[in-house]
């Protein structure tokens, strides 16, 4: 049995953004590289992403455009707004602190 792996809510949509600011991606290829560098801990399913990659094009975030991929496929690739790039810098440093804040109570500073 593979250990739990639940997002808090809100934070597929960080993890989208910050797989953005490396580049254009389509739906797929975030997936992927959210589950690598989680090493496998993290798999998004296409239940939870596409509908947050709409979210975040509805907010301005991020923006879509239609595209052949790599196996010549047509596919939605996405890439960071400004706004989105702001977005994630903000979003970063909460978390940041909201980790830093998790760690301590756990180790009982």
């Amino acid at each position: 049995m593979a250990p739990k792996s639940d997002l808090l809510q809100g934070t597929l949509d960080l993890l989208i953004l910050r797989t953005l600011s490396e580049g254009t991606m389509h739906g797929w290829g975030i997936s992927q590289r959210i589950q690598q560098l989680s090493r496998d801990v993290l798999q998004v399913n296409q239940g939870s992403l596409y509908p947050a990659l709409h979210r975040l094009e509805q907010q301005g975030l991020i923006e879509a455009e239609w595209g052949n991929s790599e196996n010549n496929r047509q596919a939605k690739f996405y890439q960071l707004t400004r706004d989105g790039r702001k977005q994630l810098a903000e979003e970063t440093k909460s978390w940041e602190r909201l980790s830093t804040a998790v760690a301590r109570v756990l180790a009982g500073l």
